[in-house]
């Protein structure tokens, strides 16, 4: 498995990469989280430094750099300062409703845009195929944050789902809170699936394409097999390959996309809670998620190394 260990060890590095260009872009930043307490008269400069060495913030970037690696040994991933607790329990529990709603709009999208692009590349001058062109195109030039607070108005406007938020847990299994949960995801799932269709549909479609007007699908058709034989037994073999690479770079395409949506809807995921802890300097969570962001980009490059793997032969054979 020499190609699989190549992979992990260079997505391992590329982790701890990300993670000290995140202390290091963040110390390099103006301010931090406790200098509003500045502005209180009642409140010491001498108090606010007693505090930042409590929390180890006082210390040479290297110091706070290893803290912070000891720290997620220890499961703990660093200390919220705003939420005044380990980040590690806020991150997680934020995490897998991210998860729901970047897996759930992953797959979303990837159905409509195999199912349209296979359907639109097999019959090019069909009407259908001149709707997908279309669709594709208006989606395309639709920027992310127009589409999702579109989806949010017209939710409001007609009642159809829940315009904002997840009140069920993710935790509960009871079919009330499932389909409740339900409700709440559509609006945001389908906001992020019409914002990764348009770039799959154009991928699936000139991969079709160009698979179909390969000498070898023209000789197969020259022997008479049928259309569908020939589509799905060879064609699409041979453009899946692209798709596949495709397939892990849209799951760290959602990834930060969500961060838009799950603001505009109130979504309880990792991009919400990234904002926040932006805007209130909140040093370790912002490094927390940006690393989970990374780790999602490379868990689907993982994957989809390992589907190429398992899918081709030449691969194998390298």
């Amino acid at each position: 498995m020499p190609f699989l260990l190549r992979r992990l060890l260079r997505s391992l590095a590329l982790l701890i990469g990300v993670s000290f260009l995140s202390f290091l872009l963040l110390d390099l930043a103006p301010g931090d989280y406790f200098d509003t307490m500045l502005l209180n008269p009642q409140i010491s400069p001498a108090t606010v430094a007693a505090i930042r060495s409590q929390y180890g913030l006082n210390r040479p970037l290297p110091q706070e750099y290893w803290s912070w690696i000891r720290s997620i040994g220890r499961g703990d991933w660093g200390y919220s300062l705003a939420y005044n607790l380990p980040a590690a329990p806020l991150i997680w529990q934020r995490a897998r409703y991210t998860l729901l709603l970047s897996g759930t709009a992953t797959a979303l999208a990837w159905i409509a845009a195999l199912a349209l692009g296979i359907w639109s590349s097999a019959r090019p001058h069909s009407w259908i195929a001149a709707l997908v062109r279309t669709l594709e195109a208006l989606l395309m030039a639709i920027p992310e944050l127009v589409l999702a607070l579109s989806l949010l108005l017209i939710a409001v406007w007609s009642g159809i789902a829940p315009a904002a938020g997840a009140s069920s847990s993710i935790s509960a299994l009871q079919p009330r809170s499932l389909l409740d949960l339900a409700r709440h995801l559509l609006l945001p799932c389908l906001s992020l699936a019409l914002g990764l269709l348009p770039l799959l549909l154009l991928h699936v479609r000139s991969s079709m394409r160009q698979a179909l007007d390969s000498p070898f699908v023209n000789a197969a058709r020259a022997y008479g097999i049928r259309p569908a034989r020939l589509l799905f037994r060879h064609a699409l073999p041979v453009a899946a390959n692209p798709l596949i690479s495709l397939f892990g770079l849209s799951i760290g395409l959602l990834m930060s996309s969500s961060l838009v949506t799950e603001t505009v809807f109130s979504w309880p995921g990792i991009g919400s809670l990234m904002v926040t802890a932006i805007l209130d300097r909140d040093f370790f969570v912002v490094v927390d998620c940006t690393l989970l962001a990374a780790i999602f980009l490379l868990a689907g490059n993982f994957l989809a190394d390992l589907l190429l793997f398992l899918q081709d032969p030449r691969v194998r054979a390298s």
